[in-house]
């Protein structure tokens, strides 16, 4: 594989390949001026809320959309063909590959676990508002937290999958790995404790109506990563909270991350106040 970035775009760089990305909430940590001050208007109606089959999407909250949060075309000459997906799980990028070495660019967030999963999958398909079942490792490692989802949980707003899933596979068999929506936007752009690829449930929706199904997707080494985009990794953010089906727990907050620009950490969860 063989990736040209240009420096501007490659200075904005900033998956358990299981779905354990499911999971806390954060109590907000306090008031803040208002953040979609300097958004652009057509990135505030990109992320704005919306009716989706049936359930209701809130607006992802202005102080995540910095632009290297948003989706946005960029110049990318790769190899691989149009419809194609590159995850960079490194440097915490999607890319849905457009051809004319373009591509559409996603901010997502990745799990520890996660970045064992490398190499090439084919996206089998996608469901709308997926059910999900925790695996049988998760159930075992983590009982407190998972076994009373042992017969799944249906899909919506409080399913950890989100609007939208994609499924990979390797071999004609699913990988258990996916990229999917999810409530949590507060990670997004952070390697959190547990979790597949997120997006923002826009993004996810968007993605899922462009990408090729039965195409190639081709999550990248730290290697590739490093050799296509440079080695800068983000800096992490801690993220940690409750259960999703419990009140959500008072954590440690993290201070500003000046690399993101949130004001003070990760703020509440959109569906934290009604599950409590």
């Amino acid at each position: 594989m063989s990736v040209v970035v240009s420096r501007r775009a490659a200075l904005l760089m900033t998956l358990s390949g299981l779905v354990s990305a499911c999971a806390p909430k954060v109590p907000d940590s306090g008031s803040h001026p208002d953040p979609a001050a300097n958004v652009p208007p057509e990135i505030l109606a990109m992320y704005g809320e919306l009716e989706d089959n049936g359930f209701h999407i809130p607006a992802v909250n202005p102080r995540y959309l910095i632009a290297e949060n948003t989706r946005t075309e960029v110049d990318l000459a790769i190899t691989e063909s149009p419809g194609a997906i590159i995850v960079d799980p490194w440097q915490r990028y999607l890319y849905l590959i457009r051809g004319g070495n373009r591509a559409l660019r996603y901010r997502v967030a990745v799990g520890d676990q996660g970045r064992s999963f490398e190499g090439a999958a084919v996206a089998q398909y996608d469901r709308v508002w997926p059910s999900w079942r925790p695996t049988d490792n998760m159930i075992r490692e983590r009982p407190d937290m998972y076994a009373a989802y042992a017969d799944g949980l249906p899909g919506g707003p409080q399913n950890p999958l989100g609007a939208r899933a994609i499924y990979l596979f390797r071999g004609g068999r699913d990988t258990y790995y996916r990229i999917h929506g999810t409530n949590e936007v507060a990670s997004i752009g952070h390697a959190t404790s547990a979790g597949c690829i997120r997006m923002y449930n826009q993004d996810a929706i968007h993605l899922a109506a462009n990408y090729v199904k039965g195409g190639k997707v081709l999550v990248l080494s730290p290697e590739q990563s490093a050799g296509a985009f440079g080695s800068f990794v983000p800096a992490t953010t801690p993220y940690s909270g409750a259960s999703f089906n419990q009140p959500a727990a008072v954590p440690e907050v993290a201070a500003a991350d000046p690399a993101y620009g949130y004001p003070t950490g990760f703020p509440e969860s959109p569906y934290t106040s009604s599950l409590n």
